[in-house]
Formats: structure tokens, C-alpha cells, sequence
């Protein structure tokens, strides 16, 4: 937990000294009103007492009570303003060191865990800060600073506040080692509940359609028991604490005036004075010691769970990057060239090799296109190129250098990319297309003139604020085609010198294909586009086409050559077309 303490800032270190001064003086204050209440029986008790002199003690105790509350109120205020800096500052630094994660830290820590971990997990945290700076550090400095008062009070009240202060340490002890492994067990509950939760948001459409409803909710009520009855013991185990913390503040309390009604009957009359007067302070400090005890069992009951928070954040924020950036930021003398130079990957932990020996060379202004059957890798050799996994042997060139050597922002201004699965953000049409821009205005006759291009223009015009229209999360108020239309305008409207097409066209029926890929090849026509392609209509004019079978190249060419020279290729035309479709194409 120690390690995240780095994330405080200078402020905020400061404003934790102030913190710490004012709990001293809170302290002292508190500590204080015993003295004066020692005073005030002495002068009750003392025949000959001026009324003033008593009215005198008394406003010392109110001022010393007015300014414990005062204290305490700045405490909590800047408390309050540290622990909320410290995780703002928190989620900030896991969120940037996720945005750096490639996919297989994805696949590692899971998007429902990281996102328990960038907000249930800071928030334990949080907790622990703003109520630690108020009694972490109280605590034990009244805890000894009253045992100090009162140790030389009398040796019997001593012994029975010592015994008192070991029964309770022995039970806070015992429920830490019951209740420590248990607040692992439901941070990772959180993570299953959450991921469980987002699966069945996600997939609402799949489950109605399925009449699954029943057994999603099995699912849900199966992980929220499990999540109930750890916390349940948890909290059993910790409600057994106040009942003892009650019991030994009590007994102790009665435990002093019991020792004290003895020791003062047996004491001489000019003692017996000095004797109540004593045993009014050590009650009163003795609540103070047991009271410091119960602050920090306070603590001790968040304290757990949030150092298992602090672990769990720790791995995220101490998890190696697999794909880390290069130097290079210069611009290059080639232009748009793609080469893949024996290019062989396995993902991580993996034995078999999804890609075996793949090289080309993608010139400037070229169409490349990739096909193959389900699982061929046509999917996995297009990630490599922005780097979603890096190449487990050879190398990949862009504009003639190598991608690993390039810092990835240069790296990604090269290239327009347009996922398998349409991507769409909340805000509106011209916010999505104008996406990640570097710094170009979002000009709406570009934003236009990209969607024109993508043939989106049709259905755009139509909506309501046409560019201005909403999108929700995930594009669920537009139609699969839609999306996919607005994600390769979102890519033109980049205007990259290397465009990246997953099977984009997918959703798109033959004629809004066609028209789209002959728009895309004059606006695009001094762009390297690759293509990843199921459908052979979609790729008949490529420049060149590279078709893969088990992760293997069996065939370059165009379309009339590879119909000639490769078998799998001709395999698949005869799938999706005629023989004498073919001969004419």
C-alpha cells in the first residue's frame, strides 16, 4: 500500500502536515479537560472555594471542548480534500496505464476486473485516507499521551487499563487473521459480478431473443449470494467487535470506581480527597485510551480491504507493457509502403504458431487484400500492423522502418483503422467521425465529404440534426451497416497514408459495397489500403491479393492469376459465385 503514497502531491503533503498539527492540538485539548475537571472536584471538595474559581475551570473546559470541535471540523475538511485529490490522481494514472496495455494485458487482467480496480478498489482507498488521517494518527498519540497522564495515578488503575487495552488487541487480532483472506476473496467477487452484469447489458439482445432471462438471472443471483454471505461474515466477524468494545469500556469504567471506593476507604482523610480526585481523571483517561483503541479498530476493519485493494492496483500499475514505444518521430522518405519480412506469431503462452513465414510488400497507392477460411489469420496478421501484439519472429516495415521502432503516436498517424466490429462512441455523428483527430478541426464540410465517400450521406441527411444527431454508447440507435459506414468515414476523414480495412464491408449488401469501394478508390488513390475480406466481390480489383490457409501464404496475385495458380483461392470464388460468374468477373 506504501507504494501508492508517490501519488500524493506536494500540496497535499502539506495539507497533511497541517492535518497532523491540528490532531496534536485536538489531542491536547481533549486531553486537558480532564485536568480541569480534576480541578473543579478539588475546589468542590475544598471548603473555603470561591464559586469564580470553579465558573473559571469550567469555561476552560467549554473552550477546550469548542476548540477539540473546531479542530476536528478542519481535520475532516482537509481530510476529506486529500483522500478525494489522491484517487482522482489515482484513477487518472491506472486509467493512463491501461490506455497503454496492449490486448493481451487486456485478455490478463479482464475489462470487468480493471474497471473494478479503477473504481471499488481507489475508493477503498480513499475511505482509508479520509478517515486515517482522522484517527490513524489520533489514535495512538492520545493513547499515549493519556497513558502518560495517568501512569503514575495509581499502580492498580494502571494494571486494569493494561489488561483491558490486551483483551481487546487479542480480539481485533484474532478477527484480522479470520477476516484478511476473505477481503481477497470479495474484491475478486466485485470483478465477477461486475463482469457477469456487463456480459448481460451487452449481450440484452441475445439473451431476450434466446428466452435466457432465467438463466442470466441464476447466473447473477449465483455470484450476488456468493458476494452476500462473504460479506455477511465479514461484517458478523466485525460486529462482535463493539459489543466488546462496549463491554471493556464499561468494565473498565466500573472496574476504576470499584478500586477506587477500596483504596479510598482505606486511605487516611487527608489522602481520600487526592484519592477521588485521581480516580475521576483516570476514568476519564482510561475512556480515552479505550476510545483510541475503538478509533483504531475502525481502522482496522477498512484497513484490509484496502491494502487488498492496494495490491490489486499495484498490478495493474506495476504490469509490464508488452508493446513499448520506439524513438523514432521523424518523418520518413517512403511513403505509405507496408513490407512484412518473414513474419511468424504465436500469442502469448501459446505453442502453435497462428502465422508461419508471411512476407509482401504493399507499395505506395497498392490495394492488398487478405482472404482465406474461418481461422486462417488473416484477422491476427492485420493486427500486427498497428501493434495490438508485436511479431514473435521477423519484422514489419513501414515507410522502410521498422513498426517497433516508431513511437507510437507517429506510428498511428500513418494509419486509418477500421475495426472487425463497428465501434461507435456516445456524442454526435460529426463527433465520431472526426474521432481522434490530432489536432484537426472538425470541419463539418470534411466530416461531409468523408461520410459522402463512405455512403453514409443517405441515411445521415435524413435524421433529425443530420451531423448533429446523437449516437449512443456502442451505436445501438443506428443499424449494423450504418456503423460500419460511419467507422470507414471516421478513417477517411483521417485522411492516413495507409488505411486498414478488418472485413469492414461486411454488413454492407453488394451494391452500397461496390459504390463505396469505387468512391474509396478515388479518394484513396494515393493511399495504401489492406483489405481483410470474406467476400471475393469485395477484393476482384485489388492490386494484389495474399490468401492464407492455417496461418500459412498459399498464394499472391491478382484475382485471374490466383483463380489459375492456387487451389483454396478458386475453392473459395466457387463458394460464393458460378463458374461462369467467374469467367466474366
Amino acid at each position: 500500500m506504501f507504494k501508492l503514497f508517490k501519488n500524493f502531491k506536494k500540496k497535499d503533503l502539506f495539507f497533511i502536515i497541517i492535518c497532523v498539527s491540528l490532531i496534536v492540538f485536538q489531542v491536547y485539548l481533549d486531553l486537558k479537560i480532564p485536568d480541569y475537571m480534576s480541578s473543579v472536584t478539588r475546589l468542590v471538595q475544598t471548603e473555603g472555594s470561591k464559586m469564580s474559581e470553579i465558573v473559571e475551570q469550567g469555561v476552560y473546559m467549554l473552550l477546550c471542548a469548542f476548540g477539540s470541535l473546531a479542530a476536528a471540523c478542519f481535520v475532516g475538511y482537509y481530510a476529506a480534500n486529500i483522500a478525494s485529490s489522491f484517487s482522482k490522481n489515482l484513477r487518472e494514472k491506472i486509467f493512463r496505464k491501461v490506455s497503454k496495455f496492449s490486448t493481451a494485458e487486456i485478455k490478463k487482467f479482464q475489462t470487468s476486473s480493471l474497471i473494478t480496480r479503477t473504481t471499488n478498489d481507489v475508493t477503498q482507498i480513499e475511505m482509508l485516507i479520509s478517515m486515517g488521517l482522522q484517527m490513524m494518527i489520533k489514535a495512538p498519540i492520545m493513547a499515549v499521551w493519556a497513558i502518560l497522564k495517568i501512569i503514575d495515578k495509581g499502580v492498580e488503575w494502571s494494571i486494569l487499563t493494561g489488561i483491558c487495552v490486551l483483551v481487546l488487541l487479542t480480539v481485533i487480532g484474532i478477527l484480522m487473521i479470520i477476516v484478511l483472506p476473505k477481503f481477497s476473496k470479495v474484491q475478486k467477487l466485485v470483478d465477477k459480478i461486475n463482469g457477469v452484469t456487463r456480459e448481460n447489458l451487452t449481450g440484452i439482445r441475445v439473451v431476450r431473443a434466446f428466452n435466457a432471462e432465467k438463466f442470466q438471472k441464476e447466473r447473477f443471483l449465483e455470484v450476488n449470494n456468493d458476494l452476500t454471505n462473504t460479506q455477511l461474515f465479514t461484517q458478523r466477524c466485525f460486529a462482535i467487535m463493539f459489543p466488546m468494545m462496549n463491554f471493556v469500556m464499561h468494565g473498565l469504567s466500573a472496574g476504576i470506581y470499584i478500586i477506587g471506593a477500596f483504596l479510598i476507604e482505606n486511605a487516611l482523610m487527608s489522602e481520600k480527597i487526592e484519592l477521588f480526585s485521581n480516580m475521576v481523571v483516570f476514568s476519564s483517561y482510561g475512556i480515552q485510551v479505550i476510545m483510541s483503541f475503538l478509533m483504531l479498530a475502525l481502522i482496522f476493519m477498512m484497513a484490509p480491504r484496502a491494502s487488498i485493494s492496494a495490491k490489486r492496483i499495484n498490478e495493474v500499475l506495476e504490469e509490464k507493457v508488452s508493446i513499448e514505444d520506439g524513438e523514432y518521430f521523424k518523418d520518413t522518405k517512403e511513403k505509405g509502403t507496408v513490407e512484412f519480412k518473414n513474419v511468424s506469431f504465436k500469442y502469448p503462452d501459446a505453442d502453435e504458431y497462428i502465422l508461419k513465414n508471411i512476407s509482401f510488400k504493399a507499395e505506395k497507392g497498392e490495394t492488398v487484400a487478405f482472404i482465406g477460411s474461418t481461422g486462417s489469420g488473416k484477422t491476427t496478421l492485420i493486427d500486427l500492423v498497428p501493434r495490438f501484439y508485436d511479431v514473435t519472429d521477423g519484422e514489419i516495415l513501414i515507410d522502410g522502418i521498422n513498426v517497433k521502432d516508431y513511437k507510437l503516436e507517429k506510428l498511428y498517424e500513418k494509419l486509418g483503422y477500421v475495426s472487425q466490429k463497428a465501434i461507435m462512441f456516445t456524442g454526435s455523428i460529426k463527433d465520431n467521425v472526426s474521432y481522434g483527430n490530432n489536432g484537426v478541426k472538425k470541419k463539418l464540410n470534411k466530416v461531409k465529404e468523408a461520410i459522402k465517400v463512405a455512403q453514409g450521406e443517405d441515411f445521415v441527411e435524413k435524421m433529425e440534426k443530420t451531423y448533429d444527431s446523437h449516437i449512443a454508447f456502442g451505436g445501438t440507435n443506428v443499424s449494423g451497416g450504418q456503423k460500419q459506414r460511419l467507422s470507414i468515414a471516421r478513417a477517411i476523414f483521417r485522411n492516413p497514408e495507409i488505411y486498414i480495412f478488418d472485413d469492414s464491408f461486411s454488413a454492407l449488401d453488394y451494391k452500397t459495397d461496390a459504390n463505396l469501394r469505387k468512391e474509396l478508390k478515388k479518394y484513396t488513390k494515393d493511399a495504401t489500403s489492406l483489405i481483410v475480406a470474406q467476400r471475393i466481390g469485395t477484393i476482384l480489383n485489388a492490386d494484389k491479393i495474399i490468401v492464407l490457409d492455417k496461418g500459412e501464404c498459399v498464394g499472391v496475385g491478382t484475382h485471374k492469376e490466383l483463380l489459375k495458380s492456387c487451389n483454396v483461392y478458386k475453392e473459395i470464388a466457387l463458394s460464393q459465385f458460378g463458374e461462369e460468374e467467374l469467367s466474366n468477373a
